[in-house]
């Protein structure tokens, strides 16, 4: 099926590259010319797992191509998903110019019946707009679905090629049928393909979100209750996710949630709400409690060095991106702790296996860029454990503890045995965990 895309960002370029791999004809769109020469080249913007050998296999068979040309890639295309950013506004709620505009340009370009999908993640009514924009410039007949994305970032390409499900929002069955047949090959082992109206589809991406957040929270509250009584978060956890009806999907304690899906997608939520007259309290305390994790570790190391300890202390820090597997800083718990380290005056030395460059547009020469995690905590008065990247899961304690002037942990994540690390004779500190 000859398939167009427009928007070679995180999702465009997954979904694009996808369908590809399974013998479609796709055309991936972007206004950025030097984007789309780099593409070309096999330069791939996004670090993400998988996805740069997927690209190169699908250029060199021929199935996957870039272009600026947005009027050429839809002219002859069955299918285009519209895969454009849609960016906070002030007031919270998704700015859809960039959508709209997608609109518009393809309903001057297509030629004969064409299902329009929109994939980015946009408000309720979005899909209506859609289509509002597209009659307004033809009299060519098509119909606008929408997909919404369940992509994890670190795992975005195995997301995609092997779906948990498969959401279809779409009025008309011709629009339904079309968009089917294009999953199927992805969804031969379950056919977890749902259909439903495209208000509902929208909504699902936010609420699904919205929840996994409020479990993050919610968990970030209960490890808070046990430093207060004397329980270990850990074994609570335990108790809690050992109900079926639970299960342990979300529920780890650590420095708050960041990324640009759920912090975006809460407040984006709560903006819908409060234009239809409603005041999601729920999702408030969610965004509440978390801002006040991310300054947890800080508080932490300020309880034990005392307010004014901190200046002229090494500190290093071991994970910068939000998440494993990924170099997206984007609302990453790691850029507070280390805003505060500095602004108190410390010496602030950071490691993270791919986000690197990424921190250095952020923080520039403010910090120190080590090579390795032990040369990030050398000479350093304590470490902090921010991303739960796997090399730092069981690292050499005896050699960290010999390279570290002092042998103290923070430890965002709480990946390690508190009693193991007293016994090794590290000073510990994580969220709601008990030595004894």
């Amino acid at each position: 099926m000859r398939i167009a895309v427009i928007g070679t960002g995180y999702v465009g370029l997954v979904v694009g590259t996808g369908f590809s791999d399974f013998g479609n004809d796709v055309t991936c769109v972007d206004v950025d010319q030097a984007k789309v020469e780099a593409l070309r080249r096999g330069e791939i913007p996004i670090y993400e797992p998988g996805l740069e050998e997927l690209v190169h296999r699908n250029v060199r068979a021929g199935r996957l191509h870039f272009t600026t040309d947005l009027a050429e890639a839809v002219r002859d295309a069955k299918v285009v998903f519209i895969a454009v950013q849609t960016p906070e506004g002030e007031d919270g709620a998704a700015d859809l110019r960039y959508v709209l505009a997608a609109a518009r340009q393809i309903g001057e370009a297509i030629r004969d019946y064409t299902v329009v999908v929109q994939k980015s993640t946009a408000p309720v009514g979005t899909t209506d707009r859609i289509a509002e924009e597209i009659a307004s410039v033809t009299r060519v007949p098509f119909d606008v679905v929408c997909n919404p994305e369940f992509l994890r970032q670190g795992a975005a390409v195995s997301d995609f090629l092997s779906p948990d499900r498969v959401v279809i929002g779409a009025r008309s069955e011709r629009a339904r049928s079309l968009v089917a047949e294009l999953y199927a090959p992805f969804l031969r082992k379950s056919n977890r393909i749902l259909f439903m109206d495209p208000r509902s589809a929208e909504l699902c991406k936010y609420a699904a979100n919205s929840m996994l957040a409020t479990r993050i929270s919610f968990m970030n509250e209960i490890a808070r209750l046990c430093e207060k009584v004397g329980a270990d978060v850990e074994l609570v956890r335990q108790g809690v996710a050992a109900d079926h009806r639970i299960g342990p999907a979300f529920l780890f304690p650590g420095p708050g949630f960041g990324g640009s899906c759920f912090p975006k997608d809460i407040r984006a939520l709560r903006a819908t709400a409060r234009e239809h007259g409603l005041d999601l309290a729920i999702l408030k305390a969610v965004e509440e409690v978390n801002e006040e994790q991310k300054q947890m570790l800080l508080r932490k190391a300020l309880r034990h060095f005392g307010d004014r300890g901190l200046d002229g202390k090494a500190f290093g820090v071991w994970g910068l991106a939000f998440k494993p597997k990924t170099d997206d800083m984007r609302g990453a718990p790691a850029i507070p702790l280390i805003e505060g380290l500095l602004g108190k005056g410390a010496k602030v030395t950071v490691h993270d296996p791919v986000a690197m460059p990424t921190a250095r547009r952020i923080f520039g020469d403010r910090v120190l860029y080590a090579e390795s995690p032990y040369k990030a905590a050398e000479g350093a008065d304590a470490l902090f454990v921010v991303t739960e990247w796997h090399e730092f899961r069981h690292p050499d304690f005896e050699r960290l503890r010999a390279s570290m002037k002092s042998p103290v942990i923070f430890d965002g994540r709480n990946l390690y045995d508190p009693r193991r690390l007293q016994s090794l004779g590290f000073t510990y500190h994580a969220f709601g965990r008990s030595a004894k």
